[in-house]
């Protein structure tokens, strides 16, 4: 439960929008750090079996109640990531002999109807007004305990028992809303809009539409929002005319609630809940990321800054609190070291159960080491900013983890496997039959290393032995270089593997990459990820084999030609091209967009002269450029090390936006009618914008962050956050993008 304490305290703050500054040292723009507000889920699930889920409301004690079909309910327990359940309500147990069809909150205290009367146990009991309405199934309460009740096609008014006024409409009764400012009630009809004034006893039909499902008062009373079968209508209730037309571009028009909650607009919906923002889009709400069940029934203003999503498979508490991004990364940081540390490799967790990660278990992967080189490469720039003794021991567990995957396996020096684990049943294992065994009985070793993994270790290697002036980190830094260079080099630019062949993706050789036709993308990311390496190497050993092998290839080679190829001319491969080619080329590779931006570092920062530096920025930019419709974040921040323009609004926008859950739900957006889908394409771009992290598929950053959906496997995984966020976020502290957290007063200065 540590997590959650800690959870829980470091979202105690103020409130305070963020702000932008430009440094007077670097020139570069600086996100300034103070508080945003950061969504996430509390869910409460219903036994099998469970009534007929109503309504939900919260009163002033901060009390949640869910009105049934069986009675009052109530949820129980329940965290962050530690779903709660729902269950009887016996609190006041002569509730429990009331035929309760309809509750609400007046005043801020709970009020119920039954087939008799309307009443609460609030004000001491006294409110309790019969309306000799058998079938009753809504009402509202007004000023001074004024009630309209709603039965069927009939209403009535009642204040302590006694009927003021009653008349009928002409369609089915659905909802009724009282406005304070007007001293008016609102009644839905399933093709009207009506108003009544208790002072005139006057009923009023307003305005006439078809399908209506549920409706709110708006702009204090004066606009009403209609939801309907198809889409949702606003009526100004002053003129009682429709302004504009119904509106059918949001996530699912099949609206079943509407609820005005702190000024902002919620829909439930068939598939999910959805709110409107300041801009016209929505923030969207679906899958067990957020709500038990998809089948909205009632939403309401829930406690303490949280909105009450009630569903067909239970209650999902959307809570928003106030946090910074170093709060954010705090709770990731304790994330990974909680469950995702495995022989000290970052990894993911899988065969949970019902996102339950209690059941889970850390899984091996083709790629330990490059997403541990992705998270030992932020602990690094983690140890740069603050000088964390926690993250320089978690630098030194990685290491550990890293510099092992170069002497448990019997290949030649300076090879590194994959991954090692305790010997035990193969088929336990990813890719099972690329595992040897190692000399060491106790342990296996996974073959066939790829060029990611060798990029991913010089990256954070290379970044360890210049940013971590800690001895003897800093030396087995470098010489884990050396000899994965070494290797490389002596092997004529191959990862050479167990059966004295190249590996399969280990390939830098020209004979390999110039093979390749120049719209094939392997062809620049080999040419750009071997200059990157070497590079480091010559760096940091001063050894002039690797800047003698650097220049060949740029130079004798066309290496440089090759990594200098904008862009915008990779492609597919002609049809004459070889198969191998065809299937490099067959769509956008988002791997390669990772292995590219890892390779920035030494590409950039350690380049051998200044005029090849030159030259590489305009690559680097080059390839931003093209990236930014997915407004990545870790792509947007590595861009930082080379110019002051760069898209920091939507690098820290995918920071604020990434969803704490990184269980792996199920996710559809296929079917939202808010979105602008696009024509397949080569780059596999699916819509006109990126939708938010929190709204699409949890994936690393070599996934499409155009993915939209995601069926398969609900709940039986967790991500880390050490490569997908804490990456970007330390590496932008580092380059000084992003501020460390800001005082209030600091932050009113600017």
């Amino acid at each position: 439960m540590k997590n959650i304490i800690l959870f829980v305290a470091i979202f105690q703050l103020v409130f305070i929008s963020y702000s932008w500054a430009e440094p007077v040292n670097t020139g570069k723009p600086v996100y300034k750090d103070i508080p945003y507000s950061q969504d996430y889920s509390v869910k409460y699930y219903t036994p099998d079996g469970a009534p007929k889920l109503l309504k939900v409301f919260s009163d002033r004690n901060n009390v949640i109640q869910i009105l049934s079909a069986d009675g009052l309910l109530k949820p129980y327990a329940g965290a962050f990531l530690y779903p709660g359940t729902v269950v009887k309500d016996g609190l006041y147990r002569p509730l429990g002999d009331k035929k309760i069809t309809a509750m609400g909150v007046y005043d801020h205290q709970f009020v119920y109807l039954d087939d008799k009367a309307v009443l609460s146990n609030a004000w001491a009991g006294k409110f309790f007004s019969e309306h000799d309405f058998a079938d009753a199934t809504t009402f509202a309460v007004g000023a001074d305990f004024i009630t309209l009740v709603g039965a069927g096609h009939q209403l009535k008014c009642i204040k302590d028992s006694k009927s003021l006024w009653s008349g009928k409409l002409a369609d089915q009764v659905i909802d009724i809303r009282y406005a304070p400012e007007s001293g008016l009630f609102w009644i839905l009809g399933s093709h009207s809009l009506s108003s009544f004034s208790p002072k005139d006893q006057k009923l009023t039909t307003v305005f006439g539409g078809s399908d209506f499902t549920s409706f709110d008062l708006h702009e204090k009373g004066s606009l009403t929002i209609i939801g309907t079968k198809n889409g949702y209508l606003e009526i100004n209730n002053i003129t009682g005319k429709q302004e504009g037309e119904i509106h059918r571009k949001v996530p699912c028009p099949e609206i079943t609630s509407v609820n005005v909650i702190r000024g902002k607009a919620w829909f439930g919906s068939a598939l999910g809940a959805y709110m409107l923002r300041e801009d016209g889009k929505f923030n969207y709400y679906n899958g067990e990321r957020w709500l038990p069940g998809d089948q909205v029934k009632h939403i309401s203003e829930g406690p303490e800054n949280s909105v009450l999503v009630l569903t067909n498979k239970g209650l999902g508490r959307i809570i928003f609190k106030q946090m910074t991004l170093e709060d954010k990364a705090m709770y990731f940081e304790r994330q990974v070291r909680d469950r995702h540390i495995r022989n000290g490799f970052n990894s993911s967790i899988e065969g949970m159960k019902d996102g339950n990660i209690a059941t889970g278990f850390v899984k091996d992967s083709d790629n330990d080491g490059l997403w541990t080189s992705m998270y030992l490469g932020g602990e690094v720039f983690r140890y740069a900013v603050t000088k964390s003794d926690e993250a320089l021991q978690n630098c030194y567990e990685s290491l550990d983890a890293m510099e092992r995957l170069y002497t448990i396996n019997s290949n030649p020096v300076g090879f590194p496997a994959r991954s090692f684990e305790r010997r035990g049943d193969m088929g336990r294992l990813s890719d099972h039959d690329r595992w040897k065994h190692a000399k060491d009985p106790e342990w296996d070793w996974k073959a066939t290393t790829s060029s990611d993994e060798a990029i991913g270790h010089i990256f954070a290697l290379g970044a360890m032995a210049e940013l971590i002036n800690v001895e003897p980190m800093k030396s087995r830094a470098i010489h884990l270089i050396d000899i994965l260079m070494q290797h490389i080099v002596d092997h004529n630019l191959y990862l050479v593997d167990w059966d004295g062949k190249p590996t399969l993706w280990g390939r830098w050789n020209p004979e390999y990459v110039n093979a390749r036709p120049v719209m094939v993308g392997d062809r620049k990311i080999c040419s750009s990820n071997i200059t990157s390496m070497l590079q480091t190497a010559y760096h940091f050993t001063k050894k002039e084999i690797y800047k003698k092998k650097a220049l060949e290839l740029l130079d004798k080679y066309g290496y440089l030609e090759n990594l200098m190829r904008p862009m915008k001319s990779i492609g597919m491969a002609p049809a004459n091209a070889d198969e191998l080619s065809k299937d490099l080329s067959n769509g956008w590779n988002h791997s390669d967009d990772e292995m590219y931006f890892l390779g920035y570092w030494g590409l950039y920062r350690y380049a051998l002269n200044d005029e090849l530096k030159s030259k590489f920025k305009e690559a680097i930019i080059d390839h931003w450029q093209i990236e930014r419709p997915e407004k990545e974040g870790a792509w947007n921040i590595f861009t930082a090390l080379t110019t002051n323009e760069f898209d920091l609004k939507e690098a820290v926008w995918y920071l604020q936006e990434h969803p704490l859950d990184l269980i792996n739900w199920d996710i559809m957006n296929s079917h939202r009618k808010d979105i602008e889908q696009i024509a397949p394409n080569f780059r596999q771009q699916t819509l006109k914008e990126v939708l938010p992290p929190d709204e699409r598929p949890v994936q690393r950053h070599n996934g499409n962050m155009f993915n939209i959906d995601k069926k398969g496997g609900n709940g039986t995984g967790e991500e880390s956050a050490g490569d997908i966020w804490l990456l970007p976020y330390w590496m932008g502290r580092y380059l000084g993008v992003i501020s460390a957290p800001v005082k209030k007063n600091e932050a009113i200065k600017e």
